[in-house]
This record gives structure tokens, C-alpha cells and sequence, in this order.
């Protein structure tokens, strides 16, 4: 059987990771959570695939905060003239 980690197991074995950066990498999706009882468990198999992905997230790269169905409606910076 997989072991189960806690959030603070987790971030502990991450490299001393803060838990409240697991807690916001399950929010994104980035890892996936295991409910037991009430308490919020991390499979080992999932810390593995952020150690093979070098922490980088799904969707590594930042937009303007726009949807990806938007257009922002001003460009996001303005060249000086």
C-alpha cells in the first residue's frame, strides 16, 4: 500500500517547503489530495511527479491575468515614446 503523507510531512520531504505552498499547490491542482476522514493526505506517488516535473506547474507560464477565452481589453504595458 502507497504511503500517505500530511501537508506538513509532505512540505517537510518537498525540502522544507512551506505548507501553506502545498496547500496552495492542491488549490491549483498542481498536486492531488487524498481525504481521509477529514484530514487532507498527500500519496507519495504525487510528490514524485512534482519532484520528476521540477516543480513546475501544469501551466508554467504567467499571462496578464486575463482568461484564456479574454482578450484584455488594454495592453499590458505601454512603450514610452
Amino acid at each position: 500500500m502507497e504511503s500517505l503523507l500530511s501537508v506538513a510531512e509532505a512540505a517537510k520531504r518537498l525540502g522544507g517547503l512551506s505548507k501553506w505552498t502545498i496547500h496552495a499547490w492542491l488549490s491549483k491542482g498542481k498536486i492531488q489530495r487524498t481525504k481521509v476522514g477529514g484530514r487532507t493526505m498527500i500519496r507519495e506517488s504525487e510528490l514524485q511527479k512534482v519532484i520528476q516535473d521540477g516543480g513546475k506547474s501544469p501551466s508554467s507560464g504567467r499571462h496578464s491575468g486575463a482568461r484564456p477565452d479574454e482578450t484584455p481589453s488594454q495592453p499590458i504595458f505601454k512603450p514610452k515614446p
